[in-house]
């Protein structure tokens, strides 16, 4: 009897649109009933949906994914999903990006030991490039504060009328309204900008 043939679909926040994995699931034949969707970061694997999917595992099961990065964030948890499923669970996984990882076919030792060889020489490059990013992410951010770029909210230059408006406000001399419209600035705005202002001289005078 043949098993039943799963597919998981993951997007790490609630924003991402999951279109292009489900159109893939689709075109593979997988059926709406067994596709699993989790919106969940992959930072770790504590994640409902896929961890009740791989207890339902049996053999000749088959867990379908788009790309190799939907069972792990880093080398060590690829690799110990990858073991689970196929030698503890006994299922296959096949891995639409990269056909080379599909343990349907040539599941003695040889086919075995070829998909093990391409998946740990995968994850190890998919780690190494995530670390190159943020290293030159990094290297980009010391180089531009060098630059004297700033980064943070920035602030709108307040009118030469600010510190007069202020006062007034804060002594209840003119509305909150009034005052924020005098300078041409919201509300909102306008009372941050008092806020900042009196820590800022409130600091200076603790010096």
């Amino acid at each position: 009897m043949d098993g039943n043939t799963y597919g998981y679909v993951r997007v790490s926040t609630q924003e991402q649109n999951e279109a292009r994995q489900l159109t893939a699931m689709r075109e593979f034949g997988v059926s709406e009933d067994n596709i699993i969707i989790e919106k969940l970061s992959g930072r770790d694997f504590n994640r409902p949906r896929y961890q009740r999917l791989v207890r339902k595992l049996r053999p000749k099961d088959v867990l379908v994914v788009k790309s190799i990065d939907r069972l792990g964030r880093n080398y060590d948890e690829i690799l110990e999903q990858w073991s689970v499923i196929t030698k503890k669970r006994q299922a296959a996984i096949v891995v639409l990006d990269m056909p080379l990882l599909d343990t349907r076919q040539g599941r003695d030792l040889t086919g075995t030991l070829i998909a093990d060889i391409v998946l740990q020489l995968l994850s190890y490059v998919a780690q190494t490039e995530r670390e190159n990013i943020r290293q030159r992410q990094a290297e980009g951010i010391a180089a531009a504060k060098a630059r004297g770029v700033h980064f943070g909210p920035q602030y709108r230059a307040l009118p030469e009328g600010f510190e007069e408006l202020r006062r007034a406000w804060r002594d209840r001399k003119i509305s909150l309204r009034e005052a924020a419209r005098a300078c041409g600035i919201p509300k909102s705005t306008f009372r941050d900008a008092v806020l900042r202002a009196e820590m800022t001289a409130s600091c200076a005078e603790t010096k």
